[in-house]
């Protein structure tokens, strides 16, 4: 072969290599693209499913955008810095405290709600309803942002702690808090949100750095504020509900009152005042909220099933078996009845003396 030829024949081959080599290069970015973008149309379908889903099944109580309705409903916008998908789909079949179970919602309907709830808190937020009283919002030095702190805060703090850190339903007042006062730049704030306190029945969140640190300066913010209100009291303190007479009210207890045809200060109430001081535990007292209500069902058959009420309107009764069975009937087919422990606290509403408020409360204020 002349040298010609072989120069020829080489040249070819080069430019059908690069030839090659270009269409590779250009055609990989191509198809990643396009994946990416398929990906990205199968999240979006999902997240369209699941807000459809989330509209038909839970935004009744938790609302259109997923921000719930204080105090009875919590938002369950960044749920998910709290629980992982199979703690959440946990709740969803079997139900928790007034919210009953939807057992039906599987497969892909279960993967696109949850999918919603992973980004519904940017919607939200933004929606939120505007309920914080207004001041200095103003980062503490170090920290983050208490603008961006203040829906984290919102989404997942105020269902217990009010949406202005005042206190809340189950949660205390954080802008009196010797756990709050003493935080220096995060540092002891972030520990009890990471880790949570078991004993108080808070949970732990899985927050960035960077959300702490905003969730941390929207708190302190919220302390300068409450701080700037005229008069130096923003709530009831434990000395306030102290001036009764403990023996005075030992005897209401154990007569008028009828408290111990319930309660036994040696059983249930035993080391109440450990538990729950000052405002706490004369709300506990007069009108007891989350106790658990008994309901016995009777069936078309004759058959009665008794349970602990899970849920109850003008077209549905469910109730939790021992056994923790879920269940549920339309009224239209059963007849019930239920056994409410805080209704007798509710029909001495118009009995009470003033006296005898004050009189039982320092006496249950001596069971430690």
């Amino acid at each position: 072969m002349s040298s010609g030829m072989k120069r020829f024949l080489a040249g070819t081959l080069l430019a059908t290599s690069a030839a090659f080599l270009i269409l590779f290069l250009t055609h990989v970015p191509i198809v990643a693209a396009a994946r990416g973008a398929a990906a990205g149309a199968q999240a979006a379908a999902a997240a369209s499913s699941g807000a459809a889903s989330f509209a038909d099944k839970c935004s009744i109580c938790h609302g259109e955008l997923a921000v719930g309705d204080l105090p009875a409903f919590p938002p369950l916008a960044g749920i998910k810095h709290r629980m992982n998908d199979q703690q959440i789909a946990d709740i969803v079949h079997n139900g928790k405290d007034r919210m009953p179970g939807f057992p039906d919602i599987q497969g892909e309907e279960l993967k696109g709600i949850l999918n919603y709830l992973g980004t519904a808190p940017a919607g939200a937020a933004a929606s939120a309803p505007e309920q914080v009283a207004q001041g200095p919002q103003s980062a503490a030095p170090g920290l983050g942002s208490a603008d961006a702190g203040k829906p984290l805060f919102q989404q997942n703090c105020a269902f217990c702690h009010g949406r202005d850190a005042l206190g809340g339903e189950s949660g205390p007042d954080l802008t009196a808090s010797q756990i709050v006062l003493a935080d220096v730049n995060g540092d002891k704030i972030s520990e009890v949100v990471s880790n949570g306190r078991p004993a108080k029945k808070m949970p732990s969140f899985n927050f960035s750095a960077s959300e702490l640190a905003n969730l941390t300066a929207f708190i302190h913010a919220q302390v300068a504020l409450a701080g700037n209100h005229k008069g130096d009291r923003r709530g009831v303190a434990v000395a306030d509900l102290q001036t009764g007479n403990a023996e005075a009210g030992k005897q209401y207890f154990n007569g008028a009152g009828t408290c111990a045809k319930c309660h036994s200060a040696t059983g249930d109430l035993a080391g109440i005042a450990s538990k729950l001081h000052g405002l706490q535990l004369e709300q506990r007292m007069l009108y007891p909220e989350n106790v658990k209500s008994k309901v016995t069902v009777t069936l078309p058959t004759g058959k009665s099933v008794t349970g602990t009420l899970v849920y109850l309107d003008e077209f549905t009764v469910a109730l939790r078996e021992a056994d923790g069975t879920h269940r549920s009937w339309p009224l239209s087919r059963v007849k019930y009845r239920v056994d409410a422990p805080a209704e007798a606290h509710a029909e001495m509403f118009p009995k009470y003396t003033d006296d005898d408020i004050h009189n039982l409360m320092a006496y249950l204020q001596t069971l430690k």
